[in-house]
């Protein structure tokens, strides 16, 4: 038999579509032996990031990968997903899973959803038998996508605690609204997302020094965008929720 020139330019394109079919078999089998591992990780972290806006940053320490199934189980006691005008569309233990499921980034980055077609997914939490509200938010920064979690407290009114993160925002500067410093300038004052009446009041991240009132929040010096990011997520998201806490 006559053996191909390896010289040759048919030698060298059988052996790349061989590689090519080989290689991308290989990185098929991985990615879908990987998949089922992968959600579970993003499921972990989606818990631990509910968590994070419930619970201090002392009881944050104790909440690993290998427990955060089991305290989110533990707080966690239901959920409740709704329209933009606050009409129920998934409640009670239903609603738990299907709050959970919701993906509001991907809803925020398809353009093709309109806001008023957007579904706004709620977690009811217990703790130290008080029932809390764990509203997920989601907006832009500087460089990309921000996000967070805002604990609501049982008067359906105080923030009682907030969790942020970012995708790729400056270390030192947007970065920073991750940081329990931030978060303090959310939650440690008299922060309420509503008035007397129970409407939603309009927060403003300011960066003259003057914030630490109710809906006035000192912003990151130095990131003016980020910081501005947070509150125009905060007065987005959080409006229908006002609503719906009025039908409660």
């Amino acid at each position: 038999k006559m053996a191909m020139d390896k010289e040759s330019n048919a030698y060298t394109i059988i052996f790349a579509t061989i590689m090519v079919v080989v290689v991308g078999g290989l990185l098929a089998f991985l990615a879908i032996s990987l998949k089922e591992r992968q959600d579970a990780n993003g499921e972990i972290k989606k818990k631990m990031e509910v968590l994070s806006a419930l619970l201090s940053p002392e009881e944050m320490m104790k909440v690993s990968r290998e427990n955060a199934e089991a305290e989110y189980e533990k707080y966690i006691t239901g959920g409740v997903v709704i329209d933009v005008n606050g009409k129920v569309i998934a409640d009670g233990e239903k609603g738990k899973d299907a709050a959970f499921q919701t993906n509001i980034q991907a809803q925020y980055k398809d353009k093709n959803i309109a806001v008023n077609k957007r579904t706004y997914p709620m977690f009811t939490a217990k703790k130290d038998g008080k029932t809390l509200y764990i509203i997920p938010i989601v907006g832009m920064g500087l460089w990309g996508p921000i996000w967070g979690n805002v604990c609501i407290a049982e008067d359906k009114s105080s923030i009682a605690g907030a969790s942020f993160g970012h995708k790729g925002e400056t270390p030192g500067l947007g970065a920073e609204i991750s940081l329990g410093f931030f978060i303090d300038r959310w939650v440690k004052g008299d922060e309420k997302i509503t008035d007397e009446n129970g409407d939603y009041q309009k927060f403003d991240v300011v960066k003259d020094g003057t914030g630490g009132q109710t809906t006035k929040i000192d912003g990151i010096s130095g990131g003016t965008i980020t910081s501005e990011g947070v509150e125009e997520m905060m007065n987005r998201c959080l409006v229908p929720y006002t609503v719906y806490f009025k039908t409660l």
